[in-house]
């Protein structure tokens, strides 16, 4: 156990390696420069030139890169080039305002697509199993911001009964008006939830066609005990796995879904911080989903 434990900790440190890698090249190819972004477009090139040695701008790539990921391997990530404080302050109430979001989207989709995965696949091939199915399929192939959208034009502009934003005062949580975080939560849970519940459905389905479940339903075992001692729990291990890729999977898509609703999480800051050129933000950003995939899977 402690060796296949120091296994996987040892491939997410050499992927979390690699990542690092490909998000300070891409950052690197950014269009645009921070110095003016900073100074603005009247700044002189001594100006220029000035601040970014003062940003270690000057700098070597592989300098800056050596630097950046050994400052983030001790926990600092540096400072923010526009907001010039701690990354981690800037990031921090973000943080807990995304890990909430998902939080309340995995709580409320994992244990509802699995209920629905186990009844249709018990259902196979009836008409609830036929409409379910074409209607996940549906949810797979949306993207988010058309799903976002769709929710909007429902129950904001048409019903009036949910808020189309998710716009609060700086520094509020998001718990003080939880209606704001519905639509978000809905939208964030669409695909994840259609694919885990038809992931389950095939699962239960295989199990069912298993001699061992043959055998005890012949051997006049009640359904309810089949599904709950043979069917759901063999039918759970490969979907436990397919929960925590989706739930990595997830995360990226807080990007997206935030950016909708102007959440006020780490997904909308990752655009502001693209949008401002402020590539230490950026690079501390990306680096924190990508530990978090990693964890999940």
């Amino acid at each position: 156990m402690l060796r296949f434990l120091f296994t996987r900790i040892s491939l997410i440190f050499v992927s979390l390696l690699v990542v690092s890698l490909a998000i300070f090249a891409v950052t690197e190819v950014l269009p645009g420069d921070v110095a003016n972004m900073i100074l603005g477009q009247g700044a002189t090139p001594q100006d220029l030139a000035n601040i970014r040695r003062d940003l270690g701008l000057d700098r070597p790539a592989t300098v800056r890169y050596l630097d950046w990921i050994s400052h983030a391997m001790r926990g600092d990530l540096g400072d923010s080039y526009i907001q010039r404080r701690p990354i981690v302050e800037v990031v921090t109430d973000r943080l807990k305002n995304s890990a909430m979001l998902a939080v309340f989207a995995f709580l409320f989709s994992v244990p509802s697509a699995v209920f629905t995965g186990v009844v249709l696949g018990v259902r196979k091939d009836r008409w609830l199993d036929q409409v379910v199915s074409l209607v996940s399929l549906v949810g797979i192939s949306m993207p988010e911001f058309v799903t976002g959208v769709v929710l909007i034009v429902i129950f904001a502009t048409t019903f009036g009964i949910l808020p189309s934003s998710s716009i609060m005062m700086p520094g509020t949580s998001p718990l003080t008006r939880p209606e704001v975080m519905v639509l978000s939560t809905l939208t964030l849970t669409g695909a994840f939830f259609a694919y885990v519940m038809r992931m389950t459905r095939a699962n239960v389905i295989d199990v069912l066609e298993t001699n061992y479940v043959r055998t005890a339903i012949l051997a006049g075992l009640p359904m309810r005990t089949v599904l709950l001692r043979h069917v759901v729990p063999n039918a759970m291990l490969p979907t436990i796995s397919i929960i925590a890729l989706t739930s990595g999977w997830m995360l990226g898509g807080l990007i997206i879904v935030e950016s909708v609703f102007a959440y006020p999480g780490v997904g909308s800051l990752v655009l502001t911080s693209i949008t401002t050129r402020d590539v230490p933000l950026l690079q501390a950003l990306a680096l924190l989903i990508a530990v978090a995939y990693g964890i999940s899977n």
